[in-house]
C-alpha cells in the first residue's frame, strides 16, 4: 500500500555552500531523470559556522554531517548528500550509507592566479585546511610554508586573491565542479599525494527506517557499483585506523573488472615518517582488504605515528 513516505517528494538535506548545493542539485537531476520528485533542504553545519579554527581543533568527527544526520532521524529529510571524504569513518547505528555516486578524478591540485606557479620554486606560502596535505607538503616540499585555509571554495579563492597565500591545495573534484579548472597550475601525482578516503565521490546517507521501496529506488538511481566497492575498501581502512579528517591518513582503491587494488598509509605531522602499503584482491572482499591493510600499516609503525599525533593534539 502506498503511503505519504513512499509517494511524497524525496527531500534532500545539504549544506549551503556552492559546492554542496552543486552536489545536491546533481543528485536531484539524477532522481528527476528517474521519474522522482525532489525538494532540496539547506542546513547549516558546525563546520560551516566555525571558520576561525582548523578542523583538528574543533573535533572533525561529523563536523560537516551531524546536523544533516539529525534531519534524517526526525524525518525532516529522506537523504543527506555529503562529500564522501567528509563522512566520519563510523556512522551512527540508526543511519546507513545508501549509495556512492560515480567518482570524479581523485587527485589534488595546486590553484594559483599565476599559471606558471610550481611547488618548490623558492619560498612559498601554501593554503590548506587538510592535515594530510600539510604533512605531505612538509615531506615533499620542505621549503614550503603551510597556512590554515578554511571556508568554502569561493572564500578560499578570495583569500588567495587578497594575497594571503601564493597558492592553495584542493581536491580536483571540487575545483572542476565549481568550474575553476582554469586556475589549476599543477596536478599533483597520485604516487606521492595519495588522496583522502572517499575523495571525489558524493555519498548518499539515509535513516535505516526509510521505507525499503524508497531505499531501493534511490539506490538504483544513484549508486555507482565500482565506486561503491572502492569506497567500501577505503572506508574500512579508515575505520580500522580510527582516523577522521584530522588524521593524516590516506587511501585510494581502484577497480578493474572484479579486482580491487588498495593503496593506503599514514604520514606523521612533520612529514618525516611515511608508511604506504598496497593490497590486491577480489572485489567481494573489499572491506576485509581495507581492514587487513590498516592492520599492516599499524604493525609497521602506523600505531606509533597515531599515538604521537594524539598526544600532540591532547
Amino acid at each position: 500500500m502506498e503511503t505519504p513516505q513512499t509517494t511524497s517528494p524525496i527531500r534532500i538535506a545539504t549544506r549551503g555552500s556552492r559546492l554542496a548545493l552543486w552536489q545536491a542539485h546533481h543528485v536531484a537531476e539524477t532522481l528527476r531523470a528517474n521519474g522522482m520528485e525532489v525538494e532540496i533542504v539547506t542546513i547549516t553545519t558546525k563546520g560551516d559556522i566555525v571558520l576561525d579554527r582548523s578542523l583538528d581543533k574543533i573535533g572533525a568527527k561529523g563536523v560537516f554531517t551531524e546536523e544533516l544526520e539529525e534531519s534524517l532521524r526526525t524525518g525532516a529529510t529522506d537523504i543527506a548528500v555529503h562529500s564522501a571524504k567528509d563522512v566520519q569513518s563510523t556512522i551512527p547505528d540508526d543511519l546507513e550509507l545508501l549509495a556512492f555516486m560515480e567518482r570524479e578524478k581523485v587527485h589534488d591540485v595546486v590553484i594559483s592566479f599565476d599559471p606558471l606557479f610550481k611547488l618548490g620554486e623558492g619560498q612559498q606560502v601554501i593554503g590548506t585546511s587538510s592535515t594530510r596535505r600539510r604533512s605531505m607538503l612538509k615531506r615533499f616540499y620542505p621549503n614550503v610554508i603551510t597556512s590554515e585555509c578554511r571556508g568554502n571554495l569561493q572564500t578560499r579563492i578570495q583569500k588567495l586573491k587578497d594575497g594571503q597565500y601564493d597558492a592553495i591545495l584542493l581536491a580536483y573534484a571540487g575545483v572542476a565542479r565549481m568550474q575553476y579548472d582554469h586556475m589549476v597550475a599543477q596536478h599533483l601525482p597520485l604516487e606521492t599525494f595519495i588522496p583522502a578516503a572517499g575523495q571525489g565521490s558524493v555519498a548518499i546517507e539515509c535513516a535505516k527506517t526509510l521505507p525499503l521501496e524508497r531505499k531501493l529506488n534511490l539506490k538504483l538511481a544513484l549508486d555507482h557499483k565500482p565506486t561503491h566497492l572502492c569506497l567500501l575498501a577505503e572506508r574500512a581502512y579508515l575505520r580500522t585506523m580510527e582516523g577522521g579528517c584530522s588524521i593524516p591518513s590516506f587511501a585510494l582503491a581502484t577497480i578493474e573488472e572484479d579486482t580491487i587494488t588498495l593503496k593506503a598509509g599514514i604520514i606523521s605531522l612533520d612529514g618525516e615518517q611515511l608508511i604506504v602499503e598496497e593490497i590486491t584482491g577480489p572485489s567481494e572482499e573489499a572491506e576485509a582488504m581495507g581492514e587487513q591493510l590498516a592492520q599492516t600499516v599499524l604493525s609497521k609503525g602506523g600505531d606509533k605515528i597515531l599515538k604521537a599525533i594524539r598526544e600532540e593534539k591532547a
